[in-house]
């Protein structure tokens, strides 16, 4: 048998520890030279019929005539 373990039991309670955030640089000229890749691609273009389609779903619809009764 193993000796019993002799640390203290953890508590769920306990408050998360802190995130360190670091600092990310990013070259701007290279930044832009890949905006303009993925503008060019084929994918870019498919992603933005696809917003056209699904701002066309989200649309208020029309109201359809009512022929006037007579």
């Amino acid at each position: 048998m193993s000796p019993p373990d002799s640390s203290p039991p953890d508590k769920g309670a306990e408050a998360p520890k802190a995130v360190t955030l670091t600092e990310v640089k990013y070259s701007l000229p290279e930044m832009l030279a890949e905006l303009e890749a993925e503008k060019g691609s084929a994918m870019f273009a498919m992603e933005k019929l696809d917003q056209a389609e699904i701002g066309k779903l989200f649309k208020a619809k029309k109201p359809a005539r009512v022929k006037p009764k007579s």
